[in-house]
């Protein structure tokens, strides 16, 4: 099985710490959806099976998942992994739950927002946490806001659903933000 990180125009990365998306090819590689050729074609790309997760190499060359494509923030230019600010308000072990997703922002393009779950009778200030990832994220990846919410959106099988919160926050930053 090969394995390796494309940039999106679907050369290889070979620069360790550099996002791209993890590809392989093989023969334990699929070959095709079923009964949708469309599908097939956006998957196989060049040959490789584009699996949807953004990865980077270390200096060793190990590979290391970091986020899933369509959940990749682009602000102000800059490519932000939701999993990375996630980790980052985890640290305080008020959060029962943490999701960040990119809203539509006249400025930024997409802005970083954080939509967490205190702990049962915990209290958290949103600018606690806006402070919190100031100390451990670099100035583009701290959340622009951060909403306190009861219960994240989620499938039966528990799976959070990102693209609800998406559309449900599309107009958290309104005009008068900009």
């Amino acid at each position: 099985m090969e394995t390796r990180i494309e940039d999106e125009m679907g050369q290889p990365i070979n620069e360790a710490g550099v996002p791209g998306e993890i590809c392989g090819r093989g023969p334990h590689a699929m070959i095709m959806y079923f009964k949708d050729p469309e599908k097939t074609e956006a998957a196989m790309k060049g040959g490789w099976f584009h699996s949807g997760d953004i990865g980077v190499l270390d200096e060793d060359r190990y590979i290391s998942v970091v986020d899933r494509k369509k959940d990749m923030i682009k602000t102000g230019g800059e490519n932000v992994s939701t999993r990375e600010v996630e980790e980052a308000i985890y640290l305080d072990k008020r959060m029962e739950e943490v999701a960040v997703i990119g809203v539509p922002h006249p400025k930024w393009v997409e802005a970083v927002t954080a939509v967490v779950v205190p702990r049962k009778g915990e209290h958290i200030e949103p600018d606690e946490i806006i402070a919190l990832c100031r100390e451990h994220l670099a100035p583009f990846k701290v959340p622009k806001k951060v909403v306190l919410v009861d219960a994240l959106p989620k499938t039966p099988t528990g799976k959070i659903l990102k693209r609800d919160m998406r559309k449900r926050y599309a107009e958290l930053f309104s005009k008068a933000d900009r």
